[in-house]
């Protein structure tokens, strides 16, 4: 069985890609949750509201029930430190 060869740029261009689109992401859901935490207008339990509000939000547009507890924050740490090392 041939198999294909993929040049190392190439890999490296989709991961850079996948890495810009994933920080997008995460920039956008931060910007959420601070505009709903320095919103003047809301009291404290607005400003709860509101992050629960982006948090089902994020859910449903993932289609998940439960976020991963803090224990898998090792295996973030992981998967951030092998990004940073495929940028370069």
């Amino acid at each position: 069985m041939a198999t294909a060869i993929i040049p190392t740029n190439l890999v490296e261009v989709i991961a850079s890609e996948m890495a810009v689109g994933v920080d997008r992401a995460v920039e956008c859901w931060m910007s959420q949750i601070e505009h709903a935490l320095t919103d003047v207008h809301l009291t404290s339990l607005g400003r709860l509201n509101a992050i629960r509000e982006i948090l089902d939000e994020y859910k449903h547009l993932t289609g998940k029930v439960q976020l991963q507890d803090r224990g898998s924050s090792a295996l973030l740490e992981r998967s951030a430190d092998a990004m940073v090392s495929v940028r370069g």
